[in-house]
């Protein structure tokens, strides 16, 4: 992609800082358990991880907000968590990152959504989940909806991180379009297959290749299918434009005026994709809400997936990474 220009992304970069961003979503806390395996258990045909450490850290949409955080923005975050020992580490790591946290909910009868991941050799192992999928309460949305239509002079773009664990209903999106329908900040969405018709009229939205390909039923398995997936996706959502992400093939980016633009990816190494989704949907929105057009915020969202791959477990990305990457690429 010759046509970016270096200059104009750096530019867009530094304006990071003066945006504002209201993430809503699916909040999880993400627990790594590290150790090695010297053998098989004789018990079953399966590795026995001796285990050497743990770490927590922020995921779901509570990642897309570190990942804001990381490069500079300021961000506002909806969310609800369970009145546990998980909803309270992630409240506390909120506060380290002095994110505004006045649209979380506490709901006593719903648990904290917990991801753990057991590494062994910089290879994730097995993943188990803890949680609870039941649809918000109205009141909550209720609240959700007054605290966007206090803030929303304030906020320069909104991001929907969809997890599939019940924050994101056709009652959310249609009060959120309802409450910013006099608005011209970007909103965009990192789907759930299940809920993808929830996002008509929307920014952008970035599902990846196998989402795509099962939101349209049919594979993709040439360039040909993806663009015809890629179009009529674009199409049937009236969104303004559609990122599908590749993996280690980069991403596409779809236009409503036609344009199809292939980014092939700057990774190394792809050691691990977790959270890469939350780094690429940050990225996108920040750099639209600091000026940017849609084909510049997709390549520099391109940019920063390209680190966090290459790197096992969740991680962020700061400016500076960005722009060492602009720096060697551009």
């Amino acid at each position: 992609m010759n046509d970016i220009d270096r200059q104009y992304l750096n530019k867009g970069i530094d304006n990071f800082k003066q945006t504002k961003i209201l993430v809503i979503g699916d909040i999880v806390l993400d627990q790594f358990i590290w150790g090695k395996v010297s053998r098989i258990s004789p018990e079953a045909p399966v590795p026995v991880v001796e285990v050497e450490h743990e770490t927590t850290m922020l995921g779901g949409d509570a990642n897309v907000v570190n990942n804001l955080a990381s490069l500079g923005g300021k961000v506002l975050l909806c969310g609800v968590v369970g009145d546990d020992s998980p909803g309270r580490e992630i409240i506390s790591k909120l506060h380290e990152l002095n994110v505004d946290v006045s649209g979380m909910a506490i709901e006593h009868d719903r648990p904290t959504s917990v991801k753990t991941r057991i590494i062994a050799h910089a290879q994730q192992v097995v993943r188990y989940d803890r949680e609870t999928r039941i649809s918000l309460k109205s009141e909550i949305i209720r609240d959700f909806l007054n605290l966007i239509l206090e803030q929303k002079e304030d906020l320069s773009g909104i991001i929907v991180s969809d997890y599939g664990k019940g924050v994101v209903s056709r009652e959310l999106m249609n009060g959120v379009k309802s409450v910013i329908s006099d608005c011209d900040f970007p909103v965009t969405v990192d789907p759930n297959v299940k809920n993808f018709p929830l996002y008509k009229d929307v920014t952008i939205i970035t599902p990846n290749h196998n989402q795509a390909g099962e939101i349209a039923g049919r594979e993709i398995d040439n360039e040909e299918d993806l663009e015809n997936v890629g179009k009529n996706l674009l199409n049937n959502n009236r969104c303004r434009a559609l990122l599908i992400t590749r993996g280690k093939d980069g991403m596409t980016l779809f236009e409503e005026e036609g344009r199809v633009t292939h980014i092939k990816s700057v990774a190394r190494e792809v050691y691990d994709v977790t959270g890469a989704g939350d780094t690429v949907i940050a990225t996108l929105t920040l750099g639209i809400a600091a000026g940017l057009d849609i084909k510049s915020a997709a390549y520099l969202s391109n940019l920063a997936a390209g680190i966090v791959v290459g790197e096992v477990g969740t991680s962020t990305v700061k400016i500076n990474n960005l722009k060492e990457l602009i720096a060697n690429h551009v």
